[in-house]
């Protein structure tokens, strides 16, 4: 898709210099930027490059001085990064903007679709399943019996929604992931065996989240797996049966929670964290990376790090500590060899 400067100015409220029909089909950042393209300059690091750029138009702050000649044509505004984020933003929402039933796909005739929906091809919507308006189900998707998806709802190339579950509206789900599988429930038998616990609860997911390609979130042996609003998680995480994330909690990649942990709202947890199961943690607690919890964490708004972890201040402590061992050892080495000579003398 094309759009002029002149376009481009009247949707951002900014002012042209230059060429006003310079046409623009590609975004790029602006030391990479070719013939054709659209960038911005934000940081005054990059300056250099708005004059030596290929790029056929460049937004920029309004307060931004030229010291040279630029090729390209400029567009004022009050913020340019604001300025290039709402393009992008627009930008996806148009390469996204896809409506209809392609060939082949499956949709049982119990199923029920709202307005403009998009179901791509190889996709299959099980019986009973609700899709509101607006959704997006990509191909190679899965979604089995009895599911309900709500309004402007995103699902990418192969993601699996096991029966009985619900998502809510504004959700987006990347590929590859796996709503609503089997909860890791066993019970051990005399002979040292392990009997299947069936998981027949479901995975309940509200509004305004995300969730990242091949994270899996399973379905609670009774009851429900619960990610509250705006919850944000990343690739590759495990969410274990009967586990709740309270609203507007974000988790970094290759985070694993075990059964029945409680998160509460506006936590931060670092990538590679591990919780263990049947804990709470406080609402607004931070979580370094690669950090272990392994007891619940009642006071709200503290940080934590290490493995088992402690304050964050106290991990700190530590780590200074630890990084002087070899100096200390030495020195005990030497403090050692001082007294054996003193013995020696009395």
């Amino acid at each position: 898709m094309q759009f002029t400067a002149q376009e481009l100015g009247l949707l951002l409220n900014g002012t042209v210099e230059g060429d006003p029909l310079a046409a623009v089909n590609q975004l790029a950042k602006i030391e990479e930027a070719k013939n054709g393209a659209l960038s911005f300059l934000a940081n005054p690091k990059y300056e250099q490059y708005l004059y030596t750029t290929d790029a056929s138009v460049v937004i920029i702050n309004n307060d931004q001085a030229l010291t040279a000649p630029s090729k390209a044509t400029l567009i004022r505004v009050d913020n340019a990064y604001s300025a290039f984020s709402l393009l992008l933003e627009k930008y996806n929402t148009l390469k996204l903007n896809k409506t209809g039933i392609e060939q082949p796909s499956f949709i049982h005739p119990s199923a029920q679709t709202g307005q403009n929906v998009y179901v791509g091809a190889f996709a299959y919507i099980g019986p009973n399943v609700k899709l509101g308006n607006n959704t997006k189900i990509y191909p190679h998707c899965y979604i089995a019996d009895d599911v309900i998806i709500g309004d402007n709802v995103t699902l990418f190339p192969g993601v699996k929604v096991y029966f009985d579950c619900v998502i809510g509206n504004n959700v987006i789900i990347h590929s590859g992931t796996i709503i609503g599988g089997d909860g890791f429930g066993f019970a051990p038998t005399a002979n040292g065996a392990y009997t299947k616990i069936s998981q027949i609860g479901n995975v309940v997911i509200e509004d305004d989240v995300e969730i990242g390609a091949n994270t899996t979130v399973d379905r609670a042996t009774l009851g429900s797996t619960v990610i509250r609003k705006g919850v944000k998680l990343d690739n590759l995480i495990q969410v274990a049966h009967n586990v709740e994330i309270g609203a507007n909690t974000v988790v970094a990649a290759q985070t694993g929670i075990s059964g029945s942990a409680k998160i509460g709202e506006n936590c931060i947890i670092g990538g590679q964290a591990g919780i263990v199961g049947h804990i709470s943690i406080a609402k607004g607690s931070q979580i370094q990376a690669k950090s272990g919890i392994s007891r619940s964490i009642v006071a709200e708004g503290k940080k934590w790090a290490g493995a088992p972890a402690v304050g964050y201040s106290d991990n700190m402590r530590s780590q200074v500590v630890i990084n002087r061992l070899p100096e200390l050892e030495k020195r005990i080495n030497e403090l050692e060899k001082i007294i054996t000579e003193l013995r020696k003398v009395h």
